[in-house]
């Protein structure tokens, strides 16, 4: 068996936290990797946005991420994509000819990379298999602006996706319940395969080490937000939640800082998008900007140190397919408080392995913030049955998942090519 896997508007190395990269990245990343490590070889194909890197780059043992050229070599808004498609999908086909590769199955990631994948269906018959990560008709449902607001061509081509590829992927029972709600999808067709998380790399630490290692304050009540700066993310409850919190009358709210991973830092304010200055904007406002630091995107090797330095891990998003970040920092033995939204309200056991407040509500999150720093017991309590949920989602369970349903669909296509085949004629 092998594998093309697409991620056509993001690399799976890109630094997580930027415009484009975020748990998408990790997934493709992760499984590619475990598949890799079971002996199923996979090719990622995904656009450069750097003429300097090579065409191939060795990720992992069987694992290649391939850089082609579709459009300029930068960064440009994903939905000029679809512009350049016709590009990228040839380039795939050029590169899998000269290597005289012959792919059993398509795994595509994102609206934009299904499209990619169903062109390749017809130039290979390979069976496709989508995952959509997030749905554009979930993001408008809760979108608080026209910035905010997905395209009608994202919505229109995510029905057709769902009505045409082999096998879709959703990450929890709710995803797949929204694709039948909101665009008609047959669920026999979607199969629940929950996301992963690297359970080596995410690991408790002593919380001094870990500071100490990020060169943090000791005397210092952290609460961390990870993720990339856009409203969906809903960054802006947790700051206000801190202005609540810095009125109380306990010892820890003279000590309370919020740390921001995502976006550009503190001392690149050129580079801020719209969503990290109307952060800015909105900290200065309610009197805590020195209390809301930008930490900027980091990578995967420092995030369960991030983790374990936090007293609180805070995922106060508005939509989540699933939530890989809360996950990973269940994983390293964080205590963390979600938004009901989507995904997260499945992973997390509410008041067993996290809490969970209503989303967009701030009052409640900082309800919760207090209840945590005032009972470090129960923190610790959450923090113990964290790692042991995180424990059900390694990446060996997942791939193993994932790699059966590929079986089962190139049987289907082979059975397909056989029905196919004209009967010999007898004389």
């Amino acid at each position: 068996m092998r594998v093309a896997m697409i991620s056509v508007h993001s690399s799976p190395l890109a630094t997580l936290g930027g415009k484009e990269a975020g748990g998408m990245n990790v997934y493709v990343r992760e499984l590619a990797r475990e598949l890799g490590g079971r002996g199923i070889p996979v090719d990622i194909f995904t656009r450069t946005q750097q003429r300097s890197l090579p065409t191939i780059q060795p990720i992992a043992c069987g694992v290649r991420v391939i850089n082609l050229h579709a459009g300029p070599a930068a960064p440009y808004d994903k939905n000029w994509i679809l512009t350049y498609l016709p590009e990228f999908v040839n380039r795939v086909r050029c590169f899998a000819d000269g290597e005289d590769i012959a792919y059993d199955v398509i795994h595509s990631h994102y609206w934009l990379s299904g499209e990619a994948a169903l062109r390749l269906r017809r130039s290979w018959d390979t069976p496709v298999v989508h995952m959509f990560h997030t749905l554009g008709a979930m993001k408008n449902s809760v979108a608080r602006s026209k910035e905010e607001t997905e395209s009608s061509v994202r919505i229109a081509l995510e029905r057709r996706l769902m009505h045409e590829v082999d096998a879709v992927v959703a990450a929890t029972p709710l995803d797949r319940a929204q694709m039948v709600w909101n665009y008609g999808a047959d669920a026999e067709w979607i199969r629940v395969i929950p996301c992963g998380v690297d359970l080596n790399r995410f690991q408790p630490m002593d919380q001094a080490l870990a500071r100490a290692r990020l060169d943090l304050p000791t005397n210092e009540r952290l609460l961390l937000c990870v993720g990339r700066m856009e409203p969906l993310k809903g960054m802006d409850a947790l700051i206000r939640a801190l202005a609540l919190l810095q009125a109380n009358e306990q010892p820890w709210a003279a000590q309370l800082k919020v740390l921001l991973v995502g976006g550009e830092p503190e001392d690149r304010p050129h580079a801020w998008n719209s969503e990290q200055r109307r952060l800015d904007a909105l900290r200065r406002e309610l009197g805590v900007a020195e209390r809301v630091r930008f930490v900027g995107a980091q990578g995967q090797d420092l995030l369960p140190a991030y983790f374990a330095a936090a007293a609180v891990v805070a995922v106060p998003s508005h939509y989540e397919s699933f939530g890989m970040v809360a996950l990973e920092a269940m994983a390293a033995g964080a205590a963390v408080v979600a938004s009901k939204a989507g995904g997260l309200a499945l992973t997390i056991e509410d008041g067993r392995s996290g809490l969970l407040f209503p989303v967009d509500d701030h009052q409640a999150l900082a309800h919760l913030l207090a209840h945590l720093l005032d009972h470090p017991d129960e923190a610790a309590r959450l923090r113990d049955a964290a790692r042991a949920r995180a424990a059900e989602f390694g990446w060996g369970t997942i791939a193993r998942r994932i790699s059966g349903l590929y079986a089962e669909q190139i049987d289907l296509r082979r059975a397909a090519r056989t029905a196919r085949r004209p009967t010999a004629q007898v004389s």
